[in-house]
């Protein structure tokens, strides 16, 4: 493979995918700072939800708060033992803020998939969109969902899936701009931790490929000209839709360690695993978040998969995002907070090392 390559060989069918999502979003992006939702619409394939299990999981939409369309999709694994509690992921998807949702084919995909490998509960967010509606509106929203879950919601949604839902083993996860809306979401939980929360404990985050930034351009910003999914110009007029008025990219939403960063990391900030790929042009700053963690004292694990570009995960084909949802897995069962009857056994004491990398 030539140096200056951007991104991996890749199928002419994923090149003409690729190509195609990034001319349509292109279009979509008006030089006005607006959105043209009708031609989005085109590219946007949604899948209903079912309540009959299909590949192992069925699914139910499940309203928040109808007045700002808040609402999730869940899904359950069609098999589950007698007395099982599975964890529960909380996922927020990608598309720099401005574009898909819960029922986009590749979300129900991708969640699916999750849910199955994970054997867990998931709850895919449908956050409101930039332009429309700036930051921090994606984090207010993603809190909205977790104390949703907090005071007791699933229960009254689907009595049967509450049953089986072990809310001291809540997870965030996130792809690009979901990996974002992770991290905010879960510094206000713990900044909250001690009293405010009844059920709900977060065990971990998960951030893949995380949408972060800054004014700077980074080397790899600077390299990856041309990458899949992501460019400079892209991202730039999705910040700027994204972040308040006035605001540029230094903003704590977009370089969450960067020189307008202000407080110290909540004590309760759970563990995080960080996904980076070695064609994202975001990689500088989504190892420069993990090693900020690490500085700060942060239990994190860096992932890298030097042959991914972004959004990888999305080509369930690509023995990349195999791995992945194993990675995710392992992470989940080596987080979730350890039963009473299991310490017994193993004579008190947890091993497991705070600080990890791999």
């Amino acid at each position: 493979m030539s140096p200056a390559a951007v991104a991996p060989p890749l199928s002419r069918t994923k090149r003409f995918v690729i190509a195609a999502v990034s001319a349509i979003n292109d279009a979509a992006c008006r030089s006005d700072g607006t959105v043209n939702r009708c031609l989005v619409s085109f590219l946007d394939a949604r899948v209903a939800a079912s309540a009959e299990p299909f590949r192992g999981v069925r699914t139910a939409d499940v309203p928040v708060d109808l007045s700002r369309d808040l609402w999730f999709r869940l899904f359950v694994p069609s098999s589950v033992s007698d007395g099982e509690r599975l964890p529960v992921i909380v996922f927020f998807h990608g598309g720099g803020f401005a574009f898909l949702s819960p029922d986009s084919y590749l979300f129900d995909d991708v969640c699916r998939r999750i849910c199955r490998t994970v054997h867990a509960l998931v709850v895919s967010v449908n956050y409101r969109l930039a332009p429309e509606h700036r930051c921090p509106a994606q984090y207010e929203d993603g809190v909205h969902v977790l104390r949703f879950l907090d005071g007791g919601g699933l229960l009254y949604a689907d009595p049967s899936a509450a049953d089986l839902a072990d809310l001291s083993s809540c997870f965030l996860v996130g792809d690009s701009a979901g990996g974002n809306i992770v991290h905010h979401v879960a510094r206000r939980w713990a900044a909250d931790a001690d009293g405010g929360w009844k059920r709900l404990r977060l065990a971990g985050m998960v951030l893949i490929q995380p949408y972060f930034g800054g004014e700077e351009r980074t080397e790899a910003e600077l390299r990856l000209v041309g990458a899949p999914l992501v460019t400079v110009e892209r991202t730039d007029w999705l910040w700027r839709a994204f972040l308040p008025e006035g605001a540029d990219r230094d903003h704590e939403a977009s370089n969450v360690f960067g020189p307008r960063a202000m407080g110290e990391l909540e004590e309760a900030l759970p563990a995080a695993m960080v996904v980076v790929g070695g064609f994202d042009p975001l990689q500088d700053w989504q190892r420069r978040y993990y090693k900020g963690l690490r500085a700060r004292g942060k239990s994190a694990r860096l992932v890298e998969y030097p042959e991914a570009f972004h959004s990888f995960y999305s080509f369930p084909d690509l023995k990349q995002s195999t791995v992945l949802m194993e990675e995710i897995k392992s992470f989940v069962d080596s987080h979730r907070p350890r039963k009473e009857e299991d310490r017994e056994r193993s004579g008190g004491g947890d091993k497991h090392s705070n600080i990890e990398e791999w």
